[in-house]
């Protein structure tokens, strides 16, 4: 006996539940595998620091070699991508403060991606 319900696999309906709330939460178009890993950034560890006058992102990228790296930012969203040859990685990071885009410095070191901002500063007054 052999019907289509005994080819059905209820993994595949799990992971298109998660995939399905991932894009709702997201808002992005997020692919999850049979391995059960989600698509671009999936296991990307980032943190952001905070300082008065700095905000500092340290991401790792193990296997990614330095020239492999794309950093963009806008002053309110920094995008990392970067490719090895086991995964590729996109990451867009919403800034918890504005930056100065301009002042950005980054390190790569052993894996560890550091990028730091200074904040922008004040909105100027405008005299009459």
């Amino acid at each position: 006996m052999n019907n289509d319900r005994d080819d059905h696999d209820p993994i595949d309906d799990i992971l298109r539940e998660i995939e399905r709330v991932m894009n709702e939460m997201m808002g992005d178009d997020v692919h999850i595998d049979r391995s059960g890993s989600a698509g671009f950034g999936s296991d990307l560890h980032l943190d952001v620091f905070e300082a008065d006058d700095q905000l500092r992102v340290v991401a790792d990228l193990p296997g990614v070699e330095k020239d492999a790296i794309d950093l963009r930012c806008d002053g309110d969203v920094l995008t990392v991508a970067a490719a090895s040859d086991r995964r590729d990685y996109e990451e867009r990071i919403r800034l918890p403060a504005t930056v100065d885009e301009h002042s950005a410095s980054a390190t790569y070191n052993n894996g560890v991606l550091e990028v730091t901002f200074d904040r922008a500063g004040d909105s100027a007054d405008i005299d009459l």
